[in-house]
């Protein structure tokens, strides 16, 4: 199909698309067309990446934006919606208005109101309904993105008690899904009364197979030498070989440690194949990532880069992920070893993916344990990317004949499982009908179990009992801690959210956690002073914080810790003997975390003394950050007067400050360590700093010109230019870090992400 056949599109979309290099549309695209989805028809769409899924849902969005509605795409990771974003904002030069929203969880985003185009996690747009957002009336097309993830037992119930909502709500909506190629696409079809795009074509051929001995063995039966040279092992050997056809490879581990010492030895690989421009953009690439944080991982991983290989996993700082993802797509980096957070939709296409490790360990079972045939698939459809290599090759690694038989049987001619809904597990469902009965969908028994009836889960289960159970055992929960009222009447049981229960609903907690704040803070009511360790300890035991695992000799250290400052800690303690007591210990070295940063101990100390990363610091940050936010909340709404000591903590872990720098550290631009520096120097707070000598200023920040201007003027001074000024000789600056000021104040919140593996 031509796209200047497309119905129902704005007229300038086909000319948009050519000048993209697009003329005619694939074969799932035109399948798409034909089902109606520039009409308004919903729709599945279950085809491999980068099959144009993304096409279909601008498609659309914008044929929908022009009968004059509003459409909303969905998508499970920040990363990704900034990287929609990205691609959407290109429509504004056509009228179309696009906005992002994925934090904040108290916000009702009024400001959308007028956006015709509008991106959010899953967790946004929940927390969007449970705030009223008026402007979700008017939405006449949502997209799920990546809608397979209902199968995630993290993600999944949030999505899909998500779009149930929005399709309540707007009887009407088009609901559009795009999902990887699953073994049920008929069954999510039959939940959203969606027509299915079930498709396998790809714009490249994707060849799957096994290396194994000195050779690939494909699909199709051929083979072809890969030989395993000198010291070189399997994955080093592909590597290879594809840097001489020209091509650039992912390869896929099972943990951080596994895709940072993959990175290093892969790094000697593409060293010899660097051009001498390429190597030079690549010391600026390395650069950068040495400016994002001061810490080993930071230095690793620019070390990496500059010889044309890096790695990529959850404990990387934002930026650090952007800048590899960046350099890899523009071809500077040849290979990219990775978690399969990699895996989950961020646009990365290489010529080769190897997937390395096909199993990793599961506490759940306490061992190693196979990876489903949909994550490897995931992981094997980055192999290819169209208009830049004429093929994809996607292979796994064997030891052995037999491993090779089992790896062709288990993954290269598997089909991938159905995907299942999550949603009967109670921590999903107790937040979920809390804020089902907050938000008003339901206000009864019998009408939460209606609503329910609209999830994928009711479609998926014929016995109704077991959900009804769950149900009435999160009822009865949600009941005995006040947030929910019941009554009886002769028909069946009224239930109504209690003015507390709105509260943790709007405020986005899971009611355990909420539960457990209450009572740390009760707690902290009868103390004079409650510490920032007894609140970042209150936070991180609640069950919307990833604790800190427990590595050996921790379990002595904390039990230690604990008894020390006994009296900080909120709450009744767990005995030793209690298995609760282990949990609580990880907490504690969580709090003891967040405590160092407060205490302006330096980043690269603190990853190595808790052996995590710096993406990992910030999403221990941005979540005290939030959960203490809802403590202020709690503590106000209750009346309890602990409400200036939460709100100090939480300023604290906040900018990474001890007490007396919070107002100074206010000033954007500033951050922890320019704080200090300023403060030092006897700029002590804003006010001073609004009528700071400016060769003060400028001596304190290290003569850095461009950043004192911006300080001085996010901080009011009435003249911030540094024309003709010269640093302070009498202020002296004593600090070594290693950490470039550009990027000393970056604490920007990250994906909230588990320190698990990945």
């Amino acid at each position: 199909m031509d796209v200047a056949d497309i119905p129902g599109v704005p007229e300038w979309l086909p000319d948009h698309l050519r000048g993209e290099g697009i003329e005619e549309l694939y074969p799932p695209q035109v399948a798409a067309v034909e089902r109606g989805v520039t009409g308004g028809e919903s729709l599945v769409a279950s085809v491999p990446t980068a099959s144009g899924k993304t096409l279909v849902a601008a498609m659309a969005m914008l044929a929908s934006v022009e009968r004059g509605g509003k459409a909303l795409y969905i998508v499970p990771l920040r990363a990704l919606a900034s990287e929609k974003r990205a691609e959407f904002e290109e429509y504004e030069a056509y009228g179309v208005d696009v906005g992002v929203s994925t934090g904040n969880y108290e916000s009702d985003g009024g400001w959308l109101a007028d956006k015709d185009v509008i991106v959010a996690t899953s967790e946004k747009v929940d927390s969007l309904v449970r705030n009223d957002a008026a402007w979700l009336d008017d939405l006449t097309c949502v997209v799920a993105d990546e809608v397979h993830l209902v199968d995630d037992a993290e993600r999944g119930p949030t999505l899909e008690v998500t779009l149930a909502k929005l399709r309540s709500l707007n009887p009407g909506l088009q609901t559009v899904a795009l999902s990887a190629t699953i073994g049920n696409a008929e069954e999510l079809a039959a939940w959203l009364d969606a027509d299915l795009v079930d498709s396998t074509w790809r714009p490249i051929e994707l060849q799957k197979g096994v290396h194994y001995g000195d050779a690939l063995h494909l699909e199709d039966g051929s083979q072809t030498r890969v030989p395993v040279r000198n010291n070189e092992d399997q994955t080093a050997a592909i590597v290879r070989d594809t840097l001489e056809d020209g091509g650039s490879s992912l390869v896929f581990v099972n943990s951080r440690r596994n895709a940072e010492a993959a990175a290093r030895r892969l790094a000697t690989t593409t060293a010899d194949f660097l051009a001498p421009e390429e190597r030079d953009r690549l010391a600026a690439v390395a650069a950068d990532i040495r400016d994002v944080s001061d810490t080993d991982t930071s230095d690793d991983l620019a070390d990496a880069v500059e010889k044309g290989a890096a790695f990529h996993h959850a404990g990387l700082a934002r930026d650090h992920r952007s800048l590899v993802e960046d350099a890899f797509r523009e071809r500077l980096l040849k290979v990219v070893s990775a978690t399969p957070t990699l895996a989950a939709g961020v646009n990365t296409p290489s010529r080769r993916v190897v997937v390395r490790d096909w199993r990793r360990y599961d506490g759940s079972v306490g061992g190693m344990q196979p990876l489903s045939v949909l994550e490897v698939h995931q992981m094997m459809g980055r192999a290819g990317r169209p208009g830049l290599d004429p093929y994809g090759e996607a292979l796994l690694v064997a030891s052995s004949h037999d491993e090779l038989d089992e790896l062709f049987e288990r993954y290269v001619w598997a089909d991938p499982e159905p995907v299942r809904s999550k949603l009967a597990a109670e921590p999903a469902l107790r937040t979920h009908i809390l804020a089902t009965v907050a938000s008003g969908f339901a206000r009864s028994r019998s009408g939460l179990l209606e609503f329910l009836e609209g999830t994928l889960y009711a479609i998926q289960t014929v016995e109704r009992d077991q959900l009804a159970a769950v149900t009435d055992r999160v009822i009865d929960y949600l009941d005995t801690n006040g947030f929910l009222d019941r009554e009886a009447d002769g028909e069946g049981v009224e239930l109504a959210a209690t003015t507390l229960g709105h509260t943790v609903s709007r405020l986005y907690l899971d009611p355990m956690s909420a539960a457990t704040i209450l009572d740390g803070l009760e707690d902290a009511a009868d103390r004079e002073d409650p510490t920032a360790l007894g609140l970042y300890h209150l936070v991180a035991r609640t069950p919307d914080m990833y604790e800190l695992y427990l590595r050996s000799g921790d379990r002595e250290e904390y039990t230690m810790l604990a008894y020390e400052r006994e009296e900080e800690l909120l709450g009744a303690a767990p005995s030793e003997f209690e298995e609760a007591f282990e949990d609580w210990l990880s907490a504690l070295k969580t709090a003891r975390l967040l405590e160092d940063w407060a205490s302006e101990r330096d980043e690269d100390e603190i990853t190595d003394t808790y052996g995590v990363g710096p993406g990992d610091i910030r999403g221990k940050v941005d979540t005290a950050q939030w959960l203490l936010g809802a403590a202020e909340s709690l503590a106000a709404e209750l009346g309890l007067g602990v409400g200036p000591a939460v709100r100090e903590a939480r300023i604290r872990v906040e900018h990474g400050v001890e007490s007396e720098l919070i107002d100074l550290a206010g000033v954007r631009g500033v951050g922890r360590k320019r704080a200090r520096r300023l403060f030092e120097a006897g700029v002590e707070t804003r006010a001073d700093l609004r009528e700071a000598d400016k060769s003060v200023v400028l001596a304190a920040l290290r003569g850095r010109a461009k950043t004192a201007e911006t300080v001085l003027e996010n901080a009011g001074h009435r003249d911030p230019s540094m024309a003709d000024v010269d640093p302070d000789e009498d202020v002296s600056v004593a600090d070594p870090d290693r950490a470039a000021d550009g990027d000393e104040d970056q604490t920007t919140a990250d994906d909230q992400s588990s320190l698990g593996e990945f």
